[in-house]
This record gives C-alpha cells, sequence and structure tokens, in this order.
C-alpha cells in the first residue's frame, strides 16, 4: 500500500495487532461466555452475584465490540476477499453466543421482586455503574407479561413479522413497474431505485412517465398491500393492550424514550408552520418557471447542478473551517480523526457502498464512504464526523453500558455539523448562483426531513387510532386519508396529482410503527442547537459538548433539555418553521 492510500485508509491494527490476535481474543471471549452462564438462575440471589455478574458483562461488551467491529471491517474493505468473509461470519456467530449467553439479564431482575433489587441498590455502591441500566429494566417491568404469556409472543414473533416479510416480497422481488422512454427515444426500465433519479430529471414527460408507472402498479395491489399493512397495525395494536400501555403510539414512544407529548408537540408545531412549506412550494414553481407544477416536478433542482471537483484535503480544510466555531477541543478531535486513520476515504473494489461512523469502545470511531471529489462529499464527511465525534465524547465519558446513545438523538449531532457546514459555504461563496444552490439544497433537506416525515407520521397516527376504536378501513379509506393530507402538507400552488393517493403504500417505513416522526424531531433539535452555535450563544458549546458526552445517561427527551430544547414544546418547532421561513427569504432576496 502506497503512502497515499495509507494516509486515507484505516488501521485496523489499532483493533488487533494481526488476525492471530483477534482469534486469540475469541477464544477468551468464548471462554468468559462460559463465566458469566454460571450466573443464570441465580444472580439476584445476592448483591454481590449482580455485581460480579454486571462486572462481568461490561467486560464482555467492550471486548465483543472491538471483536466484531474487526469482522465488520474487514469485510467491508474487501466484500469479495475470502477471508474477510470468513471473518465476518466468525463475528456473526459470536454474536449470537453472545446474545444467548446473557439473555438471562434482563429477565432474572425482571422476575425478582423490586424491593429486593432496589434494597441491592441502595447497600452495594459497587452497584452504581451499573444502576441506570438496572432500573431501566425495573422501569419497563410493568409492560413485561408473564414468562408463559412472554414465551408465547416470542413463539408468535416470526408471525407478526409476517406482512413485512410479504411486502419485501411482493415489492422488491415480484413487482416490475415497465420501461419509460428517455430523451433519446430509448426504453428503460423502470425501477425502484431509479425512481429518484428520474423525478430529478429536467425533461417534464420523463418524470411524468416515471410517477404514472410507478402509481399504476401499486394501484394494481392496492387491495393486498391495504390488507397486510392493517395486518400489521393490528398486530401493533393487540400487542400494545396486552402489554398494558394505553396505545400503540404510547409503546412505541417510550420504545424510543421519547413521550407521547413529543409526537403531540410536533404535529401541532408541523401544522402551525404548514403555510410556510406551502411559501416554499409557490417559490418552487416560480423558480422551475411553470405555470403548472405537480408533485412529479417538486424534486428537479431549479438550479443547475455543476459537477464541482474538491480534493480530500481541500474538503478537510472545508469541514475544519466550518466546525471551528464548535471551538478548539472540538477542532481538535476533528484533527485526530483526520490524522490518526479515522476514515476509510477512497472507491476500493469490492468496498462497501454508502457511508457510516461506528464507535469502537476505548479505541476511536471508525469511519467509511467513497469519496468521489464530488463537492457534495464534503457534507458527508462532516455529516459522519458528527456521529463520530458524539461517539467519541460518550465513550470517553461513559462506561460501555450507559455509553450508547438512542435513535432520539443519534441523527442530532451529525445533523448540527451538516447545518453548520451549509451555513459556511453559503456565507463564503461569491457566486450568488451556487450560493443560491446551496441555500435550495438546505430547503430541500428540511422540507423532505421535517414535513414530508411528518405527513407520514400524522397518517399513521390516524390510522392507528381509527384501528384501535374499532372503525374497519378499506384501501379506499386510506387512500383518500393520505390524499387529504398531501392537498395539507402542499398547499394550493401545485396540483394534487390522483395518483398520489397510493404513495403510502409504498413506504416501508410503515411496517416499522411510529419510526419517522423521529427524523422530524431530530432536524428540529439539530435547527435549535445550530441556529444557537450561530448566534454564538455564550456558554452554548459548553452545554453541548456536555450533553454529547452523557450518553444514555438520561432520557433522550432530558438529554436535550440540557441544550435547551424541549422536544414536548410545540415552541421547539416554532424555531424550526422560522428558520425555513428565513431561509426561504434569504433565497428569495438572492435571486
Amino acid at each position: 500500500m502506497n503512502n497515499i492510500q495509507d494516509k486515507y485508509s484505516w488501521k485496523l491494527t489499532d483493533l488487533y495487532k494481526n488476525k492471530e490476535t483477534f482469534y486469540e481474543a475469541v477464544k477468551t471471549m468464548r471462554n468468559n461466555l462460559k463465566e458469566i452462564e454460571t450466573y443464570k438462575g441465580k444472580l439476584c440471589e445476592s448483591s454481590d452475584n449482580l455485581y460480579q455478574c454486571y462486572a462481568l458483562y461490561e467486560t464482555l461488551l467492550i471486548n465483543f465490540d472491538k471483536i466484531y467491529s474487526y469482522g465488520m471491517f474487514s469485510y467491508h474493505l474487501n466484500m469479495a476477499d475470502q477471508e474477510g468473509i470468513k471473518l465476518f461470519k466468525e463475528v456473526e456467530n459470536l454474536s449470537s453466543e453472545f446474545s444467548t449467553a446473557t439473555s438471562f439479564i434482563t429477565p432474572e431482575i425482571t422476575f425478582t421482586d423490586e424491593n429486593i433489587i432496589n434494597k441491592y441498590l441502595s447497600e452495594d455502591k459497587r452497584l452504581k455503574p451499573y444502576e441506570r441500566d438496572i432500573k431501566d429494566i425495573l422501569e419497563k417491568k410493568k409492560h413485561i407479561l408473564s414468562k408463559e404469556g412472554e414465551n408465547l409472543l416470542a413463539n408468535y414473533s416470526e408471525i407478526f413479522s409476517a406482512p413485512e416479510n410479504i411486502y419485501d416480497i411482493l415489492t422488491n422481488a415480484e413487482f416490475k413497474f415497465g420501461t419509460l422512454v428517455d430523451e433519446e427515444g430509448k426504453e428503460i426500465e423502470l425501477t425502484d431505485a431509479t425512481y429518484t433519479k428520474y423525478l430529478k430529471n429536467p425533461n417534464i414527460e420523463i418524470r411524468k412517465q416515471a410517477f404514472h408507472l410507478m402509481y399504476k402498479k401499486y394501484s394494481k395491489y392496492i387491495n393486498t398491500i391495504t390488507e397486510m399493512y392493517l395486518s400489521n397495525v393490528k398486530q401493533t395494536v393487540i400487542t400494545s393492550r396486552l402489554r398494558k400501555y394505553s396505545s400503540s403510539l404510547e409503546r412505541a414512544t417510550i420504545h424510543d424514550d421519547a413521550t407521547i407529548k413529543v409526537y403531540e408537540a410536533l404535529m401541532k408545531g408541523v401544522n402551525d408552520g404548514l403555510e410556510i412549506n406551502h411559501e416554499f412550494i409557490s417559490l418552487k414553481r416560480k423558480l422551475l418557471n411553470m405555470n403548472e407544477m405537480h408533485l412529479y416536478d417538486i424534486y428537479v433542482n431549479p438550479f443547475q447542478e455543476e459537477k464541482d471537483e474538491i480534493s480530500f484535503e481541500d474538503a478537510k480544510k472545508e469541514v475544519k473551517e466550518a466546525l471551528a466555531i464548535l471551538g478548539t477541543e472540538y477542532s481538535d478531535i476533528l484533527n485526530e480523526a483526520f490524522e490518526h486513520n479515522w476514515i476509510d476515504a477512497y472507491e476500493k473494489p469490492n468496498k462497501r457502498g454508502g457511508a457510516y461512523s461506528s464507535g469502537v469502545y476505548g479505541v476511536h470511531p471508525f469511519v467509511l464512504m467513497s469519496f468521489t471529489q464530488n463537492k457534495k462529499d464534503v457534507a458527508t464527511i462532516a455529516h459522519e464526523l458528527g456521529h463520530s465525534i458524539h461517539s467519541y465524547y460518550s465513550s470517553k465519558n461513559q462506561n460501555i453500558i450507559d455509553a450508547n446513545y438512542t435513535i432520539m438523538v443519534a441523527e442530532v449531532a451529525s445533523t448540527v455539523n451538516e447545518i453548520l457546514l451549509n451555513e459556511y459555504q453559503i456565507q463564503h461563496e461569491k457566486d450568488k448562483k451556487k450560493k443560491a444552490e446551496y441555500i435550495y439544497e438546505l430547503l430541500e433537506m428540511i422540507r423532505a426531513t421535517f414535513y414530508r416525515q411528518s405527513m407520514f407520521a400524522e397518517f399513521e397516527k390516524e390510522v392507528h387510532e381509527k384501528i384501535e376504536n374499532g372503525e374497519m378501513l378499506s384501501a379506499e379509506d386510506l387512500n383518500k386519508m393520505y390524499y387529504t393530507l398531501n392537498q395539507k402538507y402542499f398547499g394550493k400552488d401545485i396540483i394534487i396529482d390522483d395518483k398520489i393517493q397510493y404513495e403510502w403504500s409504498r413506504i416501508p417505513h410503515f411496517y416499522r410503527d411510529f419510526y419517522v416522526y423521529k427524523y422530524a424531531t431530530g432536524i428540529s433539535a439539530a435547527i435549535c442547537i445550530a441556529t444557537k452555535i450561530l448566534n454564538k450563544e455564550e456558554g452554548f458549546i459548553k452545554k453541548y459538548i456536555n450533553m454529547l458526552s452523557q450518553g444514555c445517561t438520561k432520557k433522550s427527551v432530558d438529554l436535550l433539555k440540557m441544550v435547551d430544547v424541549d422536544l414536548e414544546d410545540s415552541n421547539t418547532y416554532k424555531v424550526m418553521t422560522q428558520f425555513y421561513k428565513e431561509k426561504i427569504d434569504e433565497l428569495r432576496s438572492l435571486i
């Protein structure tokens, strides 16, 4: 490997010196798994047993984190390499063994008298590092069934997942959407993967063809998909009742470390700010110079996208300058990431696509991406390093059990970085057209992440409530509900095409009940935080770093309150929509 490749590639030796050392760690891990199983059936007989088991569990987690990461990273660097495949299979098997060996911990704490557990916690100070995790188990106890009930539900788990599995097979493997004719008169097959690309095509006929082909197929199977979706909803409703939740929404939000108040505040906030979204839609129509704008036109960028190229070194420089506002300590960690091989930057044969950041406790985070010298890749670097530095702070300040953070806050730090980068690019760009493109891209991100995902969330809430109230729903009912929501969210300056009523049926996230609202809350929190950073609010950076350092030691809603973001208050979303409004005005004045 030459020096250039060395500079922009991971060093897996940061994890293990060589494969022999790795396999020694795997062997030790398996021996330790046998040791932890000796506590099965007697975990809660004494506070010493509880402590010794948790102390060993903590060590196992640290070692497993390194082992699994080494196997996964080796595989992702070359997914055709047989040795890498072998390593990944090894850690996958070990993952299953680890889960099986430690599966007794939660049920044994759950089914032990709560007074006994609390006595251990108050009297044995050695348990303090594990108190949050143990109390979290006790808190969920009221929603746990008897051992027989839990076993019954577990045996039905495969049946419960059937609607989603059938939907995936039908729409991914069996749907053929037909062909469209491109600018050169060639027939091209439309796929779900290429659909968005065609919606962004400057040629309106191509966009129109793609839109109608897509929903022609879904409309043909709408009754079948309706039955699958409603079966999934009914299963969720029944399970929520069995587990003594007031509703399926309460069950979902508690699982997310959130509350029903968060969901309701989001719904109020987005509905109060709908006119601002209508304003952006109207501006879109003017920018596209269209007398009539359809829903299949909204993805077109009205500014010519130049294929700006940038070197990785210049991209690093831009990210560092944009994020310098976060202070010296944050900048030093960024330098550490860039200079000490946290990032595997470039495309390689058979390397995994996409981008991610994966923290490894006690080592450092690892970022995988495929840098193509496209200016848009700069945002990917800023985003993934947001995750990385979040992981860095939480791992540095918490034990491994408390270092993980929930999905409610997972995208906040990464999105804050993107917003700070975008603002830096807008302020430092001299070319008006390019500046307008940056602003437009930020507005599109907000529209797609805040308004679109909130529309999905409102649809889900309405469907679940109707099922909980015993209403019988048909495909026609769902179509009408969804079409009406489109009218509400997009406004009167766009034609709400009849076929959009079927769009709900191609959203796979709906089979993971109440998942999408977290995208909207995440970007709202990020914009509140980024706004305070950009305004240089005194003492705020310190509060922000402190929040990133907490891991999961507090509830997600309480974590964000540390940086003055209250997701249960609709005014939080007003800050979001006001930011959106300001950027619309900025774009309008610029052009």
